[in-house]
């Protein structure tokens, strides 16, 4: 009895590895298959500036949440990356005198190629460009006409980066530093004075869309972030400095986040076979 099962038990495993066998000629390891996630928390410091709602600063704090992919393509021999980028952030500030009070928040997807210039073995330089689309919103506390000012810009920006992979003795580090610098792209602004009844009621909305660039619209997005195990998890710690400013219409805004982040890093395959199914039956859990 006990010679029947284990000849069944030697079966199953031989049948289990031919079919591993069999898949993964079907789908070798590809480069582009291998994906980057993070997923960071933050909090920070603030400024908002306003001249539709007010001609004072408001500063105080900001949360933040940052999710980040990235992966290799088969561009260009393979050498081309596509990050894929969203953040969502919510601030509560408050005016010098502490009579009044802004909350604003915003939410910000980019996506974009890096074309790969691979220094070393360990380090290397992307240069690319991404699209940035952001809408939002700044909410006063006290104004009663025109309480709350939309934001909603869409941009083509220019990015850079460097990542570093190193030791300290035998502890491994990620170092990356990323510059995006928007060069042109569409605004949304009411004129100076002019209410948003005005816009979407009366439909007096010519040249609530303006074109921007760097004489309008100069921002910077910095990152700077380092990547380290801890056990079997490996942990992310960045710093981020946001800042969003425009001239357009009249009016004159800016917010700019100063913040620290923290995070997973999970390093995943993509499974797929050619004729689209995910895992065959024989290794699926589903």
């Amino acid at each position: 009895m006990i010679r029947i099962k284990n000849y069944i038990l030697l079966a199953f495993i031989g049948c289990s590895l031919a079919s591993l066998n069999g898949y993964g000629q079907t789908d070798s390891l590809n480069a582009n298959r291998y994906i980057t996630k993070a997923t960071l928390y933050g909090a920070g410091f603030t400024n908002v500036y306003d001249t539709y709602l007010s001609p004072q600063e408001y500063k105080g704090g900001e949360f933040r949440i940052l999710r980040e992919t990235m992966r290799m393509t088969k561009l260009w021999d393979g050498n081309i990356s596509v990050q894929n980028m969203l953040q969502a952030n919510l601030s509560y500030s408050h005016n010098r005198a502490q009579n009044n009070n802004t909350f604003a928040g915003l939410v910000n997807w980019t996506y974009g190629l890096h074309y790969q210039f691979r220094i070393t073995p360990g380090f290397k330089l992307l240069a690319g460009a991404l699209l940035d689309a952001n809408l939002g919103f700044i909410y006063n506390l006290r104004n009663t006409n025109n309480p709350a000012s939309a934001r909603a810009f869409i941009n083509l920006d220019a990015s850079a980066m460097a990542i570093w992979h190193t030791r300290i003795k035998n502890y491994p580090l990620t170092l990356r530093y990323q510059v995006n610098l928007p060069f042109m792209g569409v605004l949304f602004s009411p004129h100076y004075g002019q209410s948003y009844y005005e816009i979407f009621t009366l439909g007096n909305s010519s040249g609530v869309v303006k074109f921007t660039s760097l004489h309008n619209q100069p921002t910077l997005r910095q990152f700077i972030s380092v990547d380290f195990p801890i056990r079997y998890a490996k942990m992310r710690v960045a710093y981020v400095a946001d800042l969003q400013q425009s001239k357009v219409n009249g009016l004159r805004t800016h917010v700019y986040s100063h913040l620290f982040m923290i995070g997973f890093v999970k390093e995943l395959y993509q499974i797929r076979s050619k004729n689209g199914t995910m895992l065959p039956p024989a290794i699926s859990a589903y």
